[in-house]
């Protein structure tokens, strides 16, 4: 599937920012302009069945693999630098070795959904379409106003059947068996996908970890400038 992009800047280098699930190219409000001020092009998807790309024929077409392909027929290989989160790091690590970024970013990545009563539920993330902006505010209190309404936005554009798809997946082994280009993985503290055991396991494989301290989840809309110095040596 060709996916629909959202382009900031003009300069001499590329950068690609693939969102997580539920969220769209709006995500990186702030994150594609400042790329962009440092001298990048920058190129935002929408992930399929998000914001204004296609939408699959069944929920079977909503798995890892399928967005992995789509991000290879729709972005430039050779970019200077991807960025994704959490189901968008998912999708990117399995297209690095043919995007060939000279560097890659995985922010809070979603490598592993556990199983189990604490486990992933596709319902909790139906609900937040539903959600009020009082509730969205309240579970994201850092977040600017911008933000929420982004979210609301976002959410209401897009298919649930992506989160239902990933369900299959629960309790994977989904973790890369190491960085097929130089890789930062920046956390949440503390990040609920990426426990200290596995942050020993990434290390192993080759990445570099970082985490940004008292960011939630969203790690780039939860504290930007803490997300973007984590960047430092990245871009």
């Amino acid at each position: 599937m060709r996916l629909h992009t959202t382009t900031w800047g003009s300069g001499d280098r590329t950068a690609l920012l693939v969102h997580g699930l539920m969220a769209d190219h709006r995500t990186w409000r702030r994150v594609g302009p400042a790329l962009a001020e440092r001298g990048y092009r920058v190129i935002a998807v929408d992930l399929r069945g998000h914001g204004a790309s296609g939408r699959a024929s069944d929920v079977e077409r909503y798995r890892p693999d399928d967005y992995a392909d789509d991000l290879v027929e729709s972005l430039p290989a050779g970019a200077e630098l991807a960025v994704g989160h959490s189901l968008g790091a998912l999708a990117l690590a399995r297209a690095a070795e043919r995007l060939k970024p000279s560097r890659a970013v995985y922010s809070d990545p979603a490598w592993h959904l556990g199983d189990g009563p604490c486990g992933y539920r596709a319902g909790l993330f139906v609900r937040g379409k539903t959600m009020t902006r009082e509730q969205i505010k309240g579970f994201n209190p850092h977040w600017p106003d911008e933000d929420v309404d982004v979210e609301m936005a976002s959410v209401r554009a897009w298919d649930e059947r992506t989160a239902y798809a990933l369900e299959e997946f629960r309790g994977a082994d989904m973790w890369p068996a190491g960085a097929a280009v130089p890789s930062l993985v920046t956390l949440a503290d503390p990040s609920l996908l990426v426990p200290p055991g596995a942050v020993r396991m990434l290390a192993d494989r080759g990445f570099v970890l970082r985490t940004v301290t008292g960011a939630g989840h969203t790690v780039h809309r939860d504290d930007f400038d803490g997300f973007m110095s984590a960047l430092d040596g990245w871009i």
